[in-house]
């Protein structure tokens, strides 16, 4: 069985990349377009990206351990003591069962709870609205933390121009590839076919990952994501 160091998920020195947030709470930041109002990958492959970035937050943490071989994960140790993880972390069972399954169970449990994370923290405002002026409902709308642009930068340089990810940006740029949603991010990631490759490389660990715990990261992200999303999205129509 494999897991990291216990920790977050490896983060700048500095908070100006969102290191308070959890992953699943930064990649939701990322998909949501404050120009929209709306989250990309609603319905299908949100509840996939929210449970891969959760897995990979545990592991990352040594809450959880992957068996490299049979791609299954257990739960170990005590837990975490962040809410959004807990919750998550106390669904994994204590034997061995399948990553693909978990992602699905914690993916559909966790969109509101992550959404609701952001609101509190400004970083998206939900309003009250009344549809076709009749029926009560509520909007999103952007935030004015500016967090959200911290995270786009990094994230975007690196699939764009190709710079070297650190592990969080890597993270990111995995889970936004694999959900399939580059392409509708065009506004903020403008879609290419350098794009797409650098995102699909992220996908598989290669980041030019130096320290051991960053080789150990890439091979979970790698792991995760690889069994999450690809007999679920293989079908999904690909961008031109």
């Amino acid at each position: 069985m494999t897991s990291a160091a216990e920790g977050p998920l490896p983060r700048d020195t500095a908070d100006a990349r969102g290191a308070d947030l959890t992953l699943p709470e930064a990649v939701m930041l990322l998909l949501f377009d404050p120009r929209s109002g709306t989250i990309a990958g609603e319905g299908l492959s949100l509840m996939y990206t929210l449970g891969g970035a959760i897995l990979i937050e545990l592991a990352s943490r040594g809450h959880v351990e992957l068996d490299d071989e049979q791609r299954r994960v257990r739960a170990v140790g005590g837990g975490p003591e962040d809410t959004l993880l807990r919750g998550a972390w106390e669904r994994v069972p204590k034997s061995p069962t399948g990553i693909r399954g978990l992602v699905v169970d914690i993916g559909t449990r966790s969109r509101e709870s992550t959404l609701n994370r952001l609101v509190a923290r400004g970083d998206i405002r939900q309003e009250p609205h009344r549809l076709l002026g009749i029926f009560p409902t509520q909007v999103l709308r952007g935030g004015d933390t500016g967090m959200r642009d911290r995270l786009l930068v990094p994230v975007r340089s690196a699939l764009v121009e190709g710079t070297d990810p650190d592990t969080r940006t890597a993270t990111l740029g995995a889970l936004l590839s694999a959900s399939k949603n580059l392409a509708a991010m065009h506004a903020d990631i403008p879609w290419s076919g350098e794009v797409y490759t650098r995102g699909k490389n992220l996908e598989r660990g290669d980041w030019g990952a130096k320290a051991t715990s960053d080789i150990i990261l890439s091979s979970l992200v790698a792991q995760i994501v690889g069994t999450a999303f690809a007999t679920t999205l293989a079908t999904l129509t690909q961008p031109d």
